[in-house]
């Protein structure tokens, strides 16, 4: 049985599939490992170290997939791999299964096997397999240090002859994987740290690691859980409740870093504008939910803003800016997740549809997509479609006044949504982690 793998072409993805310790665990098990070359290069996994492990490197993607069995991806497979997959292939990847349902219908139609790591149930024996909490610990640590390079002033409190510096206080909103990773290295970097989180289970957790818990804890604060261990949606009182106490404590905060993001949707606005205006000058917001619409309305993708004297960072892909680490992470998560299916006498898969994490991930066979999350999408064929033909009539002199004319007629409808946003904005500081993230 052989596995491929490429370097990945998603713009600014660092991250490599396998490591020089997974490759030799395939070839151990009697596997074929076909990686293109400078896969590994930006995590600083060489061409030769694969060699080492046992791989063979080639040139292209084309001869790393050609008769690949088992497809090994960080991020899903574009639409220039998808016709280099060898058909009855399984794909194992990122998938971003509640984005571009087009794309995984392509991917399907192309007769893969596709999994979702996204969709690996939480559950105790798929621990091991679970990449939303490998990928999020290394996002929370990362967005302190980031945090840190953004702010003006030190975060422990110093006493010199000059004078004392006070420590930073840092505010952590979510306290999933990413957000207690958060709280760990704020303290350990000397800051006063307080954290919010919808979920009665996080108190605990936040205490523990030497944080202060910040919520309205009334009843139903304590069923503000579900059984998978994400936050719910609470009702507009409580978001009320939750906001004003949020407003009140974010004016007294240096540092606050958002990571609440609900699988599946957009992520909740956290920190509105008018909080944002109430910061202190010089004070810095690091949103790990970017990706999904940010926690704060504020936020930019991909970009460093000031707005009211504050700094607002919108890194994406976080994971990805602490390669190395992730890679090595990720490719153990890989590993783990695949190695059950692989018959040892054999060393070919054997795939038990029965089971409840291949049950859970799977998400295309036979020419279909057989997730029900992805199923419940809207496809986005017809708007993709649609934009060559809004291009056509700019080209002649009568549609422009239309043309014109529309966006005057759209100005309406801008302003509703507006007020949508604010009611997402006092939704729960829930900590579910996502990739991307994934983080």
């Amino acid at each position: 049985m052989r596995i491929g793998i490429v370097k990945e072409r998603h713009p600014g993805e660092r991250r490599v599939a396998a490591s020089s310790d997974t490759v030799k665990r395939y070839v151990g098990m009697g596997l074929e490992v076909r990686i293109e070359t400078g896969a590994g290069v930006a995590a600083a996994v060489t061409d030769a170290a694969y060699e080492a492990a046992g791989a063979s490197i080639v040139k292209t993607a084309k001869e790393a997939l050609a008769d690949a069995d088992v497809v090994l991806k960080v991020r899903k497979p574009s639409t220039d791999e998808i016709p280099l997959l060898k058909k009855g292939a399984v794909v194992v990847a990122l998938m971003e299964p509640y984005r571009d349902r087009a794309l995984l219908e392509a991917l399907a139609a192309r007769g893969v096997t596709a999994f979702s790591l996204e969709m690996v149930p939480r559950i105790t024996r798929a621990q091991s397999m679970d990449v939303l909490s490998s990928q999020s610990n290394l996002a929370g640590y990362r967005a302190v240090l980031d945090a840190a390079a953004e702010f003006g002033r030190a975060f422990p409190m110093m006493m010199t002859a000059a004078g004392t510096v006070p420590p930073a206080r840092c505010l952590v909103m979510g306290a999933g994987v990413a957000g207690l990773q958060a709280i760990a290295t704020a303290r350990r970097l000397g800051a006063v740290v307080s954290a919010t989180d919808v979920r009665p289970a996080a108190k605990e957790q936040v205490e523990s690691l030497g944080g202060t818990f910040v919520a309205v804890e009334d009843e139903e604060f304590k069923q503000a859980e579900t059984a998978g261990g994400y936050a719910k949606e609470m009702s507009d009182a409580y978001k009320k409740k939750q906001a004003e106490l949020i407003a009140e404590t974010i004016k007294k905060q240096d540092i606050v870093i958002t990571t609440a993001l609900i699988p599946g949707r957009p992520a909740p606005v956290l920190v509105s504008e008018d909080m944002v205006k109430t910061m202190k000058p010089g004070s810095v917001i690091v949103d790990l939910a970017v990706e999904q619409g940010g926690n704060c309305p504020l936020s930019k993708p991909g970009e460093v803003v000031e707005a009211y004297g504050v700094k607002i960072v919108g890194h994406t892909n976080v994971p990805s800016r602490i390669a190395v680490d992730a890679s090595a992470l990720y490719a153990k998560n890989l590993l783990n997740f695949l190695t059950p299916l692989v018959d040892a006498e054999s060393k070919s898969l054997k795939i038990d549809e029965s089971d409840e994490i291949i049950k859970a991930s799977m998400i295309a066979k036979d020419g279909k997509v057989v997730s029900e999350a992805v199923l419940k999408l809207p496809l986005e064929e017809a708007p993709k479609a649609a934009a060559p033909k809004a291009a056509a009539p700019k080209a002649a002199a009568a549609p422009k006044p239309k043309a014109a004319a529309k966006p005057k007629a759209a100005a309406k409808p801008k302003a509703a949504p507006k007020p949508k946003k604010a009611d997402s904005g006092e939704t729960t500081g829930s900590g579910a982690d996502g990739s991307g993230s994934e983080s």
